[in-house]
């Protein structure tokens, strides 16, 4: 799309300013207007603050997956569950960069690192940390996802050069019992702290579809919306069942509830990219569109999140060329120094190429 084309698409308003004081009651409301009314205000609100054409790619590894202790009921990497996950051990370097240039060379902006642990020990970080180096000098954001984290080793984090922490709040704070016993909510908020401390941005979120109601759903977005600061990123993930777990056999949530989710969270927080995580291998691609006409801005990219799928990049490549989408570009504060790369890389080029089909050209 042309720059004026793009341009059009966001009015000359001032955007609504973000609010840390929503109330119980006022995102019920939210949630109980008609849904074509719903997602109209969500998408006004989202053209207030992001060119509603474009999505921000991240791509996913499992850096050390299964054998965590904790208990979450949806989780197939937890090793109470008899599930066909494995636990391995950490990967190297050398394997992660590979993978993180894989997915530069597909499209994606940020990688995120995922590893299954309750919370790494101290002789953990300095091996993240190599990774979270060599990830970031390919042009990439960087991103983990490791548990709880100590102060401490927030700021190693951070000093090792780390953009994003994820750290999920999982469900409404009353809700949280019915799924996890190993951890508590406060645990989570405190590890949110940290990582704020540490000038970290958060990527926080949860999972909708686990047997909670409406109005706990509506608790889950308070708490996202109510935090000191809202979350940088807010991964909406929709339960995929695994069969091993304890919600193995919990109904599908209906697809016009999911939306719901996405447009009240872009109406709470409409300076947050809102992500849809997982369950998006199971959605249609006219679920995908509404989503995304109800705010959702940014996607995992790639076969397979942590232990479950993810539709395939060509499948995404085309679901974009359809819906006139294309993928956001995103300045990374360190510059490239990929050791793969010439002098006249074209890296986010290609990426961008990878995505859209557009042919490169080499800067003359």
């Amino acid at each position: 799309m042309s720059a004026v084309g793009s341009a059009a698409l966001r009015p000359p308003v001032a955007p609504s300013p973000a609010r840390h004081d929503w109330t119980r009651e006022e995102v019920l409301a939210l949630l109980d207007l008609p849904f074509t009314e719903l997602v109209f205000r969500a998408a006004a609100v989202h053209r207030e603050h992001f060119d509603p054409t474009e999505v921000q790619i991240s791509t996913l590894l499992s850096v050390k997956t299964g054998g965590c202790p904790e208990d979450c009921a949806y989780c197939p990497q937890s090793s109470r569950y008899h599930t066909e996950v494995d636990a391995t051990k950490l990967m190297s370097t050398e394997d992660v960069v590979a993978r993180a240039r894989q997915a530069r060379d597909a499209g994606a902006s940020r990688f995120c690192m995922g590893a299954a642990w309750r919370s790494p020990k101290d002789r953990d970080i300095p091996k993240v940390a190599a990774m979270i180096r060599e990830v970031k000098a390919l042009g990439l954001e960087t991103c983990a996802t490791l548990g709880m984290l100590t102060d401490t080793q927030a700021q190693a984090l951070k000093a090792a050069g780390l953009d994003y922490y994820n750290h999920n709040i999982d469900t409404a704070p009353e809700y949280y019992g019915e799924i996890i016993h190993t951890r508590t909510f406060q645990d989570r908020l405190d590890t949110l702290e940290h990582v704020r401390d540490a000038g970290l941005k958060t990527c926080c979120g949860g999972i909708v579809g686990m047997g909670e109601t409406r109005e706990q759903r509506a608790g889950f977005l308070q708490a996202l919306a109510t935090l000191p600061a809202h979350p940088d990123s807010v991964p909406i993930n929709r339960l995929v069942p695994v069969a091993g777990t304890l919600l193995a056999d919990t109904p599908e949530l209906d697809p016009f509830e999911f939306v719901r989710t996405i447009a009240v969270a872009r109406i709470l927080m409409p300076r947050s990219m809102v992500r849809l995580s997982a369950g998006r291998e199971s959605m249609s691609d006219e679920l995908q569109a509404l989503c995304f006409t109800a705010g959702a801005n940014s996607i995992f990219y790639g076969d397979k999140l942590l232990t479950t799928g993810n539709p395939d990049t060509e499948h995404d490549r085309r679901l974009f060329e359809r819906l006139g989408l294309q993928p956001m570009h995103v300045q990374v504060g360190a510059p490239a120094t990929d050791p793969g790369c010439g002098e006249d890389c074209q890296c986010v080029a290609t990426a961008h190429a990878a995505i859209t089909g557009a042919a490169t050209h080499a800067a003359a």
